[in-house]
Order: structure tokens, then sequence, then C-alpha cells
């Protein structure tokens, strides 16, 4: 597929309450068609919450729930939620197909400042999503900060970042988010919550999709709920890539564990 309709919807969370979130967004995506991806933000279930560890809505019941709704709305459905794991708590990015395919990624960088990392368990694995012929990088908030993470060896087209990320900080999540396009050459898009959560930390939102030159394609209005779309050019990707082939320079490297 040459183009991917995207689109994000940037909304306030209700603090640790999974079922009031839930229908939340399922009057949010009644009559959102003709879309291919459509991204929630972090922790989508909960908000950002380190209560979440111990008291997390069932993984079964949250997958269901997107499940239907990729059905619904015959697209990926991809956010974050706080979930239990045979191995620990974990704070999870799930991608769900309409053919019941899910993906997950679990958050590498947790955010020390909030104490995530001594609730949750830290990811280890970097994963790319194939879906519709695009490639796609998951990624969740605090990972923004550190680059190598998201280093595009040429394996994916669109990185994707969801967020809980505090208006204070706005600057740097705007910042970072077209760093990232502008270093990989690939599309960006960065689905933020907006309102107020349960520790009286307060959100703008600045949700936005970017293109691999750093030009913002879409963007949220700030303080506020709303969808933002954008219809993604693989073609104009590779074109990019091919004409301006910095990637052919960069520096190799591994990571440790």
């Amino acid at each position: 597929m040459s183009v991917l309709k995207l689109s994000l919807l940037q909304q306030p969370l209700t603090w640790m309450d999974g079922a009031a979130n839930l229908r939340h967004f399922t009057r949010q995506l009644d009559g959102l068609e003709g879309r291919d991806l459509i991204v929630l933000p972090e922790m989508f279930t909960s908000g950002f919450a380190m209560q979440a560890a111990s008291h997390s809505m069932p993984e079964q019941e949250v997958t269901d729930w997107m499940l239907a709704s990729a059905c619904r709305c015959n697209a990926m459905i991809a956010a974050s939620a706080a979930l239990q794991t045979a191995s620990g708590p974990v704070n999870r990015f799930l991608l769900v197909q309409p053919d019941g395919v899910v993906h997950h990624y679990d958050k590498r960088h947790l955010f020390r400042m909030a104490g995530e990392d001594e609730y949750y368990r830290a990811g280890s694995q970097r994963i790319i999503v194939n879906w519709r012929g695009w490639r796609i990088l998951p990624q969740i908030c605090y990972d923004l900060r550190f680059p190598v993470w998201s280093r595009n060896h040429n394996d994916y087209d669109l990185a994707l970042y969801v967020a809980n990320w505090p208006a204070p900080r706005s600057f740097h999540w705007q910042t970072l988010l077209s760093a990232r396009a502008i270093e990989n050459q690939a599309w960006v898009a960065g689905c933020n919550r907006v309102g107020t959560d349960g520790n009286g930390l307060h959100y703008r939102g600045d949700s936005r999709i970017i293109s691999p030159q750093g030009e913002v394609v879409a963007e949220a209005p700030p303080h506020q709920a709303a969808h933002i779309s954008a219809d993604l050019s693989h073609t104009a990707l590779n074109e990019y890539r091919e004409n301006f082939p910095a990637w052919r320079d960069a520096d190799t490297f591994t990571l440790s564990p």
C-alpha cells in the first residue's frame, strides 16, 4: 500500500477507571472509517498511574475491546496499557489487527522520575510491525529521549510514539519528535493525552504527525480533545531517502543488553 491513512486520538483519560475509558474511546471511534491505523495515548485504560501496576484491567479484556474496535473500523488499533504478565507488570504497547493478530512491545525506558522503574518491568525487545505494506516501530513516551533505541536500520517507515507527556516539558516532546523524523528519515507520529491526571499533572497534548523531512503535516490544538489525521505516502518517503541518502553514512553500532 503506497498510502497509510493514519489517525491519532488526543483525549483525556479517566484516572484508574478502565471501564470508563473504554466507553469513552468507543464513542470516539464511532463513525471513524476509512483509516488504516488509529492510535490512542499511553496507558489509555488508566492514565499514567503507578497504582495500575497492581490494579490493571486484565489483558484479555483490553485486547478483546481493541479487537472489536479494530473490526468495527477495519483498521489496526494501537495504544499502550498497564498490564499484568507472568513475568510482572509492564507498560505494554498493543497493536491489534482486525484479523485478530496482536503485536506487543513492552516499554524499555521506564520513567524513573515518577518511579515507573520501581513498579513496572522494562522490556528488552525492539520490534517492527508490518501492516498493510508499512513497517512500523512502536515506542512509548520516555523512549523518545533515547535515539539509539529508535535508530532506523532501514527496517521501518513509521515510528509511532504514544505518551502521557506533561505540559511543562511540551517543548521537549515537540522538538524530539521532529528530531527523530529528521535523523531517521522516516515518518513519525506522536499521540499524547490532554487533561489533568490523578497526581495533578497537566497535559497539553501537542499530538502531531511529522514527515521524514521534519515537517509537521498534522497537529492537534493544545489543551483540547481532538482527532487528527494524515495520509502518509510511501512513495514520497522512498524518493526522499533515494535523493538524499544520508542513511548510507550512518555510524554502525550494536546495543548492549
